[in-house]
């Protein structure tokens, strides 16, 4: 399986710097899981690697091959070597599930039908789910979402796999179930894969390694064991999730406000 690597990846917004020269590798066949805050550009990150946004310097190397010097054509041959699931699982809502599964293999591979259903089932089954091709999204719960869309993430059998928030809006048990089939997955079919998540029990769980992504860059790369114990200051803020650290020391002025009632009518005692 493919090994990524980036090296100075820069993606700017107008005058707004997201990732500053950022470098990782991700190794190939493992689960390489970023972590971060809300707004550090772990999303911008993911849509860099599959090419659905163009970074404006570095290099992004998979397999060998550089994302960043392929026009539109050859970028849509790599986007076949890539399964993603997407944070809120991005279901065709006037789909069923078995068109939903079935929605690559129908536009880009043009398999014969019988195939296809083959196919949905067997990716379905993958992610324990049985008979329910009829259905529409709307019938699913949240988790039968996140498994219906990780079906059709593998339905095409991708090198590389993508996970945006997997467990985000999970049940714990759900999550759980959900974390178990990444673990499964890689094994099974070998895949490259990268996440990203807030949910730190989720990140311990499914990661060969961990990358702490701030102010734009990869500050730390270890193995769950590691960072879970990081004398790096930021890193240890967020993992143990502390509201006190050098994280919030950049935004004082609110942390003092929410400390003075922050607007609910509750004032500090003088």
């Amino acid at each position: 399986m493919p090994t990524i690597e980036i090296r100075g990846l820069t993606k700017r917004f107008g005058n707004k710097v997201v990732l500053d020269g950022l470098d990782l590798t991700v190794p190939g066949g493992r689960n390489t899981v970023v972590i971060g805050g809300s707004g550090t550009g772990k999303s911008v990150l993911l849509k860099c690697v599959l090419g659905l946004l163009r970074a404006d310097e570095g290099e992004i190397r998979i397999g060998g091959e550089d994302v960043m010097k392929m026009d539109e054509r050859e970028l849509v041959r790599v986007r076949r070597r890539f399964g993603m699931l997407f944070q809120g699982a991005a279901l065709f809502d006037s789909m069923n599930v078995e068109d939903n599964v079935a929605f690559a293999l129908r536009r880009l591979h043009k398999y014969p039908e019988r195939q296809i259903r083959n196919v949905v089932e067997e990716k379905l089954a993958m992610v324990g789910l049985y008979n329910i091709q009829s259905l529409m999204p709307s019938e699913l719960s949240g988790g039968m979402k996140k498994r219906v869309g990780l079906a059709r993430a593998i339905a095409s059998e991708p090198e590389i796999l993508l996970y945006d928030e997997p467990t985000t809006g999970l049940d714990p048990i759900m999550a759980d179930v959900i974390n178990e089939l990444i673990i499964r997955l890689r094994v099974s079919l070998g895949v490259t894969s990268i996440s990203i998540t807030h949910d730190m029990k989720s990140a311990y769980k499914i990661a060969d390694h961990i990358a702490m992504l701030y102010k734009g860059k990869i500050i730390e790369v270890a193995t769950a064991e590691e960072i879970r114990h990081s004398t790096n200051p930021v890193v240890s803020q967020f993992v143990e999730g502390r509201a006190q650290g050098p994280i919030t020391a950049e935004h004082e002025e609110f942390i003092r406000f929410v400390r003075r009632g922050g607007g609910s009518g509750v004032q500090e005692e003088q």
